[in-house]
């Protein structure tokens, strides 16, 4: 049915972000980066490539924070000029892909400002894709009270971020509300309870999300609640291993787990009463897929990538401490295999026609080929020729 009166509305942007996704870099294309000797080499060899000239006027020598924030802002324009051509529903859809960048701007705010950082250097550090024009008033809080108020007046995600009642779909079962005000109190906010609080924005954001593309319906239901179910469990169980050894409490713990997933809810019942790395193990054992990721034998999945704006990524980089050792393959390791399969399931998106997933996909795989670059950037600018090629690919 969707076949019929998709490409009414939507038939030309799909169009146009299937041309975007043709324009990833190919295996050639890593491999002509990471023969490069110099930056001024790898700026040449892009230069051939769809992101052409993007680096022509900046001066040399150029730095790999410089190279990941113009190629961000390629993804950046080309998200921006989705999002001004579509109407909804997939302009509604674009806003909440926006969601999850605001929720990590708006904590690293709230962070730097209780830590009193400065606030041109907090605003410059944030993802373009979730700057809102509010958020300067987040930084001129005195104190904490003051920014939990401002955060429910001034955010986005304090107002209703799900309008889809009057939908003539049908209506999800969890009733709407607001991200923060659900989420947060003023008295959260401190040290302690920041990252508490990401991960409880992202539960609320990912049901949030889910239940919104099953009013959708059709391939779009089915390609993203499989998309959203990995990212669920993903940080299900990065949450689970970075509470190990914390004064976090398994009660408290079982609260920040979203309530979709491969692993819901027994598997989430095994994360929430595990006491170390083989109890996790055996609670991701019945999923193929998530059993490979603590193959201690596993090779195949490269190193850790470069940082840069990773939208999502930069909340779970850090969640698996220094419990290297203990994994095997070692953290690093597992967040990598995380990275393998969620561009797996990116790519699959690609093979269906007349649904949105593949606008979600092909963000995802942007910023997949961003950290990879930079990565590759990183190993030249430092002569670590012998990790260079430690990437992910996307195609």
């Amino acid at each position: 049915m969707e076949a019929l009166l998709f490409n009414v509305d939507s038939g030309f942007l799909e169009g146009i972000v299937r041309g975007y996704k043709a324009g990833l870099l190919t295996q050639n294309q890593y491999n002509n980066l990471t023969q490069c000797e110099t930056i001024e080499d790898f700026r040449t060899q892009l230069s051939a490539t769809d992101y052409g000239n993007f680096l022509a006027n900046e001066p040399l020598p150029i730095s790999t924070s410089t190279i990941s924030d113009k190629a961000t802002q390629v993804l950046v324009d080309q998200f921006n000029y989705l999002r001004s051509n579509a109407v909804e529903p997939l302009s509604k859809f674009l806003e909440y892909m926006t969601y999850a960048y605001m929720i990590d701007n708006v904590i690293l705010i709230i962070t730097g400002t209780l830590h009193g950082r400065n606030t041109n250097e907090l605003l410059q550090r944030c993802h373009p894709l979730g700057v809102f024009d509010t958020m300067p008033a987040l930084c001129v809080a005195t104190n904490v009270e003051e920014l939990y108020h401002t955060v429910l007046v001034e955010t986005p995600l304090a107002t209703d971020a799900r309008p889809h009642s009057s939908s003539p779909y049908p209506v999800p079962l969890s009733p709407p509300a607001p991200y923060f005000r659900d989420s947060v109190t003023a008295a959260d906010l401190d040290d302690l309870n920041i990252e508490i609080i990401r991960n409880t924005l992202y539960k609320a954001y990912l049901e949030d999300f889910d239940a919104f593309c099953r009013t959708l319906g059709g391939p779009t239901a089915e390609i993203m609640h499989r998309i959203l179910s990995f990212e669920a469990d993903r940080r299900a169980i990065n949450i689970t291993i970075n509470s190990f050894g914390t004064q976090l409490s398994k009660e408290q713990r079982a609260k920040l787990f979203p309530t979709i997933g491969r692993l819901f809810p027994e598997g989430n019942n095994a994360l929430a009463r595990a006491d170390d790395i083989d109890q996790v193990r055996q609670a991701c054992e019945p999923v193929a897929e998530y059993r490979a990721f603590f193959d201690g034998s596993a090779s195949g999945a490269p190193r850790a990538n470069g940082t840069g704006h990773g939208g999502g990524s930069e909340s779970t980089a850090n969640l698996l401490g220094d419990l290297g050792d203990d994994l095997g393959g070692g953290a690093a390791d597992l967040e990598d295999r995380f990275f393998v399969h969620e561009v797996h399931l990116n790519k699959l998106a690609f093979l269906q026609q007349f649904q949105y997933a593949v606008f979600y996909s092909y963000i995802k795989l942007k910023e997949q080929e961003i950290r990879s670059l930079t990565w590759i950037a990183e190993c030249i600018a430092q002569n670590a020729r012998d990790r260079i090629h430690d990437y992910i690919p996307t195609f």
